[in-house]
């Protein structure tokens, strides 16, 4: 064992020892001193990866196929790959556009573009044409390697990268099935100093270009150490990660996490999204930690959950501030907390409900080991109880971006001050605990009150009717703006009058008369390609299009809402959801995190 190798065990080590001791492990952890080069691949995958037979990845499909890799086989296919991406060009330094879905490929081709110390640059599948020259361009792709069915979306891309498609030969495109007639692959270490780049991530734009992310040899690599210690992962594990490739969130809980705790990643792909067959999995696989963004949890607590867990010991949520009334009816149904975490595209995990610690709901948690956050008062610029969550720039945050690549006005932005913005605003309790308030951007004025939008969707989210809720404001003579929920409903729940006088109803009785919603309407939520929803979006259709014909108001029915019961509508039995894309497939997630949705994903990202 190097000693490169040795440092970087002993720091995970002393993580997986302390366990639920959250101070002890904040105030003692201190981040690997890894000397002049470093290569995760090489120094930390390979390093216990060969002759290593344990399973490194378990790929199922729908059908029921599937594929076991163990970590001995990944070490040495991505070996393979390494030497024959060398024969096509492939050099340190430059950068190669990965856009494949879930399958042994994405994993093995990772490792090897890491191991010639060139630039990874994931990309989803969903994306189109435009999306892909944009890509090409701003992000400088020199190579890419896609699925056969993404070919002909390059036809349009323009440009001299090299092109390699990992399901046989294509005109123009090498066949990256030749990597695996290399024999005895030798790759030497690539000679990677920390500070070299390696992951340039585009994130989900909502209301301007894609921003290029860019992280180093350590950033990810070395900072998702406390991402690992966040979710709980210890060698043998099995971990689940709902989350699409060519997002953070990805990266995070589907590669370095679990790989940095020598734990399984398993994962199931699907066409549609079903919480019934997902359980399932989760059971019949031995899953041990598993991680979803919210708009999962909200689905699957529609499910059975009377089969209870299996054997999931760690289960955890990111992307978007997970609403109370789904922690508490896992730990009804199961005994187990949900726990609930903080992150970026810019950063690795930030902050969160640790294993064995008190869970706080709608509490993000507390700041992770190594991770400077402090809450910053926006008129003041100084520390505070409440403001945005930032990362103390003087103490060299190793788990932050490099910076926004070919953006020095955004990169400068986010940086000014001596503190990294993330433009999330919280609170801080007596305990250290930091509870989500909104997007500093969707915070807004009621009557001179403040509101977070999300305080009131997790109020609403306890409606039978509401499956997933946004808040944003709406125009008012009086009040200047008033809260105004768009909802997507349950299954079994009609948008009716009678539906949305039952939630109007549920809100006027569960908040306080500042806060309380004064407008629904029925809709669609609008979401980035990652899974977040696009509040901007929706503010914006509510600045420019006041006043909407399908929405219900509370003054339209006053009487009704403030006297006698009103009984909310029958539920019909659940049909199947069928939502956009998350994770694997194109299905409607939420959600970042930060750090995509994950998904993905970001406002608020994530693990």
């Amino acid at each position: 064992m190097t000693p490169v190798t040795a440092a970087y065990r002993t720091a995970r080590d002393d993580l997986l020892r302390l366990g639920a001791d959250h101070a002890t492990a904040v105030e003692s952890f201190r981040w690997p001193d890894l000397g002049p080069r470093f290569n995760w691949a090489v120094d930390w995958f390979d390093a216990y990866a060969r002759g290593n037979d344990a399973t490194a990845l378990w790929i199922v499909e729908e059908d029921g196929s599937q594929v076991r890799l163990s970590f001995a086989e990944m070490a040495h296919r991505s070996d393979q790959v390494a030497v024959w991406l060398a024969e096509q060009g492939v050099r340190r330094g430059d950068r190669v556009l990965l856009m494949l879905g879930n399958r042994v490929e994405l994993w093995e081709s990772m490792l090897a573009v890491m191991k010639l110390g060139a630039v990874i640059m994931p990309t989803t599948t969903a994306l189109g044409p435009a999306d892909l020259r944009d890509r090409v361009e701003r992000g400088g792709a020199q190579h890419v390697v896609a699925a056969g069915a993404d070919v002909p979306k390059f036809g349009g891309v323009p440009g001299a990268y090299t092109r390699i498609q990992v399901d046989g030969a294509a005109d123009g495109w090498a066949d990256y099935r030749l990597a695996y007639t290399v024999d005895a692959p030798e790759v030497p270490h690539p000679g990677t100093a920390p500070d070299d780049p390696l992951l340039l991530y585009f994130t989900s734009g909502t209301t301007s270009l894609p921003k290029l992310v860019l992280h180093t040899q350590v950033s990810y690599p070395v900072g998702h150490l406390t991402t690992a210690y966040w979710i709980g992962l210890r060698p043998g594990d099995v971990h689940l990660n709902i989350s699409s490739p060519g997002w953070a969130k990805h990266a995070w809980s589907c590669f370095f996490a679990p790989w940095i705790a020598e734990a399984t990643v398993y994962v199931y792909n699907y066409a549609r999204f079903d919480p019934q067959a997902l359980l399932d999995q989760i059971r019949r696989a031995g899953v041990t930690t598993f991680c979803a963004p919210p708009t999962v949890w909200r689905m699957l607590i529609n499910a059975d959950l009377s089969g209870g867990p299996g054997d999931l010991r760690e289960v955890l949520a990111a992307g978007e501030p997970l609403n109370p009334e789904v922690i508490e009816q896992i730990r009804d149904h199961w005994g187990l907390a949900i726990r609930d975490g903080f992150g970026q595209t810019e950063t690795t995990a930030l902050a969160g409900n640790t294993p064995g610690s008190p869970v706080k709901p709608g509490s993000m948690g507390r700041p992770l080991p190594g991770c400077p956050v402090v809450l910053v008062d926006p008129v003041t610029g100084t520390p505070a109880d409440e403001g945005e969550i930032c990362l103390d720039l003087s103490a060299r945050p190793l788990m932050l971006m490099t910076g926004y690549q070919g953006d020095p006005g955004r990169h400068a932005e986010a940086m000014a001050g001596g503190w990294y913005h993330t433009g999330d605003v919280a609170s801080r309790d007596a305990e250290g605990y930091i509870t989500y308030i909104g997007r500093t951007d969707d915070v807004f004025k009621s009557s001179d009150y403040k509101i977070s939008p999300f305080e009131l969707e997790s109020v609403l989210i306890k409606h039978p009717a509401v499956a997933e809720a946004a808040v944003v404001p709406a125009p008012d003579p009086v009040r200047l703006a008033v809260p105004k929920a768009y909802i997507a409903l349950a299954p079994g729940h009609a948008p009716t009058e009678e539906t949305a006088m039952s939630i109007l109803r549920h809100a006027r009785e569960n908040l306080a008369p500042y806060l309380r919603v004064r407008r629904v309407e029925f809709y669609e939520l609008p979401k980035t390609i990652s899974g977040k929803i696009r509040r901007a979006e929706l503010r914006d259709r509510e600045a420019n299009l006041p006043g909407s014909p399908a929405e219900y108001r509370d003054d339209q029915f006053r009487s009704l809402i403030t006297s006698g019961p009103i009984t909310p509508p029958p539920i019909k039995p659940p049909s199947p959801l069928t939502p956009g894309p998350i994770a694997p497939p194109p299905i409607k997630p939420p959600s970042p995190l930060t750090p995509g949705p994950i998904t993905p994903p970001s406002p608020r990202k994530g693990a």
